[in-house]
This record gives C-alpha cells, sequence and structure tokens, in this order.
C-alpha cells in the first residue's frame, strides 16, 4: 500500500488541500498511517499531479493564503480501484495496514468485494495459526555472557500468548464483520 492510495481514497470522499489530508490522516489515518509528514503529503500530491490522478484549483481565501484544492481524476479514480479491488496479498504480519485501509475505503467496493477481502485475510490467518500455533518453540542457546534462561522462557511464553490472543480476535472480528455482511449472526467469541 502506498501514501498515494490513501490519499486517493480521502480525495474521493472529499476534494482537499495538503492541510485537510494531513489533518485527515493525524486523526481518522492513525489506523494505518501513523506520522505521516506534511513533505510527505505534498511529495505525493505532487507525483499524484505529474501522473495525471490528481488535479487542482486554487481557491482564493480573503485574508489568507490561497489554497489549492485537489480533486481526483478519471486516471486517479481508476488507479485507486485498481488496487482497492486488486488482488490482495496479507502481509507476513496481520497488524501491517494494507487490509485496515482497504476496509476504510470499503464504501468504494461492493459487498462482495469486502468478503473477498475479509475470505482472503481469514484463510491466511488461519493457515498460519495451524503452521505456528503449537511449533516447537524450545530455543537452543548458547550464550556468551551471564543469562536467565528461565526469565528468557518467561518472557517468550508471555509473547507466544500475547500474540495468540491478538490474532485469534483478529480472526474472529473479521469472521463477525463476514457474517454480519452476509446477514447471519455473526459467531460467539470463543
Amino acid at each position: 500500500m502506498k501514501l498515494e492510495h490513501v490519499l486517493l481514497g480521502v480525495l474521493l470522499q472529499k476534494p482537499g488541500t495538503g492541510y485537510d489530508l494531513k489533518k485527515h490522516l493525524d486523526s481518522f489515518g492513525r489506523v494505518f498511517r501513523s506520522k505521516t509528514q506534511m513533505s510527505q503529503v505534498y511529495r505525493s500530491l505532487a507525483k499524484m499531479e505529474e501522473d495525471g490522478w490528481i488535479s487542482h484549483a486554487v481557491e482564493p481565501r480573503p485574508g489568507a493564503q490561497d489554497a489549492k484544492v485537489y480533486r481526483v481524476t478519471t486516471a486517479g479514480t481508476s488507479a485507486f480501484l485498481d488496487w482497492l479491488t486488486g488482488p490482495y496479498q496479507p502481509p507476513a504480519r496481520f497488524q501491517e495496514p494494507e487490509f485496515s485501509a482497504r476496509l476504510t475505503f470499503a464504501g468504494f467496493m461492493t459487498t462482495e468485494d469486502v468478503i473477498t477481502l475479509l475470505d482472503t485475510e481469514i484463510t491466511t490467518r488461519e493457515q498460519e495459526i495451524a503452521r505456528y500455533r503449537f511449533r516447537d518453540r524450545r530455543v537452543s542457546r548458547l550464550p556468551s555472557l551471564s543469562f536467565d534462561e528461565r526469565l528468557a522462557d518467561t518472557v517468550g511464553e508471555w509473547a507466544h500468548q500475547t500474540g495468540v490472543a491478538a490474532m485469534d480476535a483478529h480472526v474472529a472480528s473479521c469472521k463477525a464483520l463476514r457474517a454480519t455482511l452476509l446477514g447471519e449472526t455473526p459467531p460467539a467469541p470463543r
């Protein structure tokens, strides 16, 4: 996922200035894009305009600096929809922002598109659970410094269990959304 895709999605909801986009990312967009700098927004806008994905009009502002208001072009709309509804390759970590970003723009998809996205995510994460949940987590160690093996094992097991709980919650929430979209009763939490 590129910043340009996120900016296109935001601008397709409402034309705006670079400042408007930054403000949106700082509040609503923090889920999938934290700490975006103004310079990144303006560089992306310049590239998007160069690529023909957006255009701008200057909006006079009495008593303040005139503002460039950006709108998405037909080419930009196509680029956005190609990304949004194109093949989804789940990243190695479910916490990566691509999945959440696509869901953020669900209003531009069909219900079937969202269900396909959810099915891909659920299948991938269930395969990961089957492959890694009960793997041998013993670690062969030959430390060259003082090393508390019991402490390391305790923290390692805590990290594993925390990850297990997060993955289970993620899969359960995806299944609940899928059921809701299909008009079914979401599965009861385990």
